[in-house]
């Protein structure tokens, strides 16, 4: 045993100098950007948004790595498995403070595996229609859905995701009978939304906002008031109170990450966020800079996991 010691002394100061080392360095190669959904949706489209500035600040190219599935379980455990060197980092939104309470079995912590970098942005959750339905906003479609109880189907990302569970809050807070129907993703659900295989789609302003603008679909209300579409009520402004659902996006190392990694990559993406031509593209799509502190970040994240365990269970929301 006294033979082992040294040797275990040996290798640990090792690991912790060749991490000191790497700190200071960093980054010296190019660095993955992990988005848990595919291509086309709010976080692919924040994604590409950011990435070219993050990587002007980092001095090193970001690659976008689009690892969906799961309801974006898949890409955060492979960003919780990824050596915590800096090198792989995943954006990831809300639904981390959901994971845990509609999961059963998540093979990773949220509070204890991901390091909180900085807050990215935050969007309100958008609700549309498809033309064909005659509501012109959230009171119309409440009583078309008391009319025709179970006939009108709600499209969203995926179960347990923040736009299923904004549609949950709004049939909770209405009684509006409205079939939830999940898709693996913002695309498939919209390309059904669009050609009206479901009536009512719920989602991140980015991904729904062109289609509003060009009278593809009908917005009826938001879960808070945009600029980008000031004549779309609120459900509060139209007297439909509880559906507080904005969601925001947010930058997360592995656990094990060293603060000084940390502190470089939220420094680099502040930077990034400062840039008054991605801000300006970044509000024209919907989604609101918000850069902060890795402190802040985590948190809202504490705070989102005490907010969403009580709204999950009132609407008996379980994913396998």
């Amino acid at each position: 045993m006294k033979s082992l010691l040294p040797r275990l002394l040996v290798l640990f100061f090792g690991v912790f100098f060749s991490l000191a080392i790497q700190s200071q360095s960093y980054p010296t190669k190019p660095l993955r950007m992990v988005v848990t959904f595919p291509a086309g949706g709010p976080l692919d489209i924040v994604a590409r948004m950011i990435s070219g500035k993050l990587g002007e600040a980092l001095g090193q190219s970001v690659i976008i790595d689009n690892r969906g599935g799961a309801g974006g379980t898949i890409g955060i455990e492979h960003v919780t498995k990824s050596a915590p060197d800096g090198y792989t980092f995943v954006l990831s939104s809300t639904a981390l403070g959901i994971f845990p309470h509609v999961y059963a079995n998540l093979p990773f912590d949220v509070l204890r595996d991901l390091a909180p970098v900085s807050l990215v942005s935050t969007t309100p959750e958008l609700m549309v229609v498809h033309p064909s339905i005659p509501a012109k906003n959230a009171n119309e479609l409440v009583a078309l859905a008391k009319a025709k109880p179970g006939e009108l189907n709600g499209a969203s990302t995926g179960s347990g995701g923040l736009p299923h569970l904004a549609l949950e809050l709004f049939k909770l807070a209405t009684g509006a009978q409205i079939v939830h129907v999940p898709f693996g993703g913002a695309a498939p659900a919209l390309t059904n939304t669009l050609g009206g295989h479901t009536q009512i789609m719920v989602a991140d302003v980015p991904v729904l906002l062109a289609h509003v603008q060009t009278q593809k679909l009908r917005a009826v209300g938001t879960t808070s008031h945009t600029a980008l579409l000031p004549e779309v009520l609120s459900f509060s402004e139209q007297g439909i109170g509880k559906v507080d659902a904005a969601n925001w996006y947010g930058i997360f190392l592995p656990g094990k990450t060293p603060r000084e990694i940390i502190d470089k990559l939220n420094v680099a993406l502040n930077k990034a966020l400062s840039d008054k031509d991605l801000r300006e593209r970044m509000v024209s799509r919907g989604a609101d800079p918000s850069p902060g502190t890795s402190e802040q970040l985590g948190a809202l994240l504490k705070s989102d996991f005490i907010k969403w365990g009580p709204v999950v269970k009132a609407a008996h929301v379980k994913v396998d």
